[in-house]
């Protein structure tokens, strides 16, 4: 009688425990240990693992941007395909990409190999790079090119974005996807200006770029095999007779409470996301920019986004995840209002690319960051891969949306529509997230 007793009196303890560091993730920042005075806190530095991640992205985005640069160029007037089909054709893969995630994400927890899944990602998207030569001018054969670069991106983001949560400490994880999204931006803002460069000395080969984008993707795969360590310092190795996670278990993740709210939240949060095609179409149309300076838009935003991701990861870490997640998807609502606003020119392009890049900075690691410790590190992949794919697939429901309002309603009244759907959305994921009442019963998986 009494050591059952004991025995629901500790169970109930745990579980307080365990939901106190879920709510420490989403309201405010784990404090450091006593003996880490303020310098200490405010020079920590991420691990060896996610600077080799992040170099490994940043080279990765430098490739991958090269030819994104210069793709709907080529495709459009190049091989005379119709906008209207690009977009079509993009918009499949972009969904095969989010659905794959899962499947990358489950198969790194399974077999435990996380940087072998992530590296034939990234191989896949590095050939794809020569597949487009060898394709040639077949629509087809390049359709089947630009899948399989998309196959590899899905693939390996949730195998590395678990690398980064299990090399880092959970009071530093804002720290750190801000270092390795700072340092992949920086392929961003580098990969346009690289393919531009490419094209200026070798005029107007679109070939020179995909073997120069081939052979930068390559060097990425390289310091992934050097570099990054499969396994993180202190994560347990598996005993011969551990079971291998399964299927049911996978999807089991759902049934946890905080792990439904989160992936719910993220879905949400991607159906108030527009294209970022459709935000520089209309920055180019109410600022009356010449077309040969449409391409340095996404540069500008890469700019926002490098100067930025780092800041507001440390940032997120003192004061809360959610807090600035919630701050940067004010920030995409301040963007969308201002396209609808009487400023333009200059000021509009200058206020709106920087709003934008900040959306971005404050979102993109940060919410992987809130999502990472309440995820059991068993199945820390899959869940991951859960909150990408949900967030994806939402986000391409609002873009078909836009458009259609776009159509119906005009570029002004949809993008304020647009604006209005992030202040609703942002009301609901302070419900789904920051309501203690609805919390604090439920166990965080371990």
């Amino acid at each position: 009688m009494l050591s059952d007793k004991y025995g629901r009196w500790l169970t109930g303890n745990r579980r307080s425990e365990e939901m106190l560091v879920y709510l420490s993730t989403v309201s405010r920042p784990v404090t450091d240990p006593p003996e880490a005075g303020p310098h200490r806190r405010r020079f920590a530095m991420v691990s060896g693992n996610v600077v080799a991640l992040g170099t490994v992205s940043l080279i990765t985005d430098i490739s991958a941007e090269m030819v994104a640069a210069v793709l709907p160029l080529y495709l459009v007037l190049g091989l005379q395909l119709s906008p209207v089909a690009f977009g079509v054709l993009d918009g499949v893969h972009t969904g095969a990409t989010a659905l794959l995630r899962v499947v990358g994400g489950y198969a790194a927890d399974r077999f435990r190999r996380r940087k072998l899944i992530a590296g034939i990602g990234y191989t896949l998207s590095a050939v794809a790079k020569l597949g487009l030569l060898l394709a040639g001018r077949s629509v087809p054969a390049i359709g089947a090119v630009i899948a399989v670069d998309r196959l590899g991106k899905g693939v390996r983001s949730a195998p590395r974005d678990a690398l980064i949560t299990l090399s880092t400490p959970p009071e530093a994880l804002g720290r750190a996807f801000g270092v390795h999204r700072a340092m992949d931006s920086v392929g961003a803002f580098l990969g346009p200006l690289a393919a531009f460069a490419v094209l200026l000395v070798v005029g107007e080969s679109y070939d020179a770029v995909f073997v120069t984008s081939f052979c930068v993707a390559a060097l990425a795969v390289v310091v992934l095999v050097l570099f990054v360590r499969e396994r993180p310092p202190g994560e347990p190795t598996d005993g011969p007779d551990d079971p291998k996670v399964s299927v049911r278990e996978a999807f089991g993740l759902l049934r946890s409470r905080p792990t439904r709210r989160i992936v719910l939240a993220a879905a949400l949060l991607g159906l108030a996301t527009i294209g970022d095609g459709f935000v520089y179409l209309l920055l180019q149309r109410r600022a009356d920019l010449d077309l040969h300076w449409f391409p340095l838009l996404a540069v500008g935003t890469s700019l926002a986004y490098l100067l930025l991701a780092a800041p507001f990861g440390v940032l997120a870490d003192r004061i809360g995840r959610l807090p600035v997640v919630i701050g940067g998807y004010s920030a995409l609502g301040a963007a969308y209002l201002l396209l609808a606003g009487p400023v333009d020119g200059w000021p509009l392009i200058a206020l709106t690319l920087a709003l934008y890049g900040a959306f971005y900075a404050a979102t993109d690691g940060v919410l992987i960051a809130l999502a990472g410790p309440v995820l059991p590190t068993r199945l820390r992949t899959t869940g991951i891969a859960l909150v990408q794919t949900g967030q994806a697939l939402a986000y391409l429901v609002s873009s078909v949306l836009f458009g259609l309002a776009w159509q119906a309603w005009g570029p002004g009244n949809a993008i304020r529509a647009a604006a209005v759907a992030v202040a609703g959305v942002l009301v609901v994921t302070l419900l789904l997230l920051a309501s203690p009442s609805r919390l604090v019963t439920q166990k965080v998986p371990r």
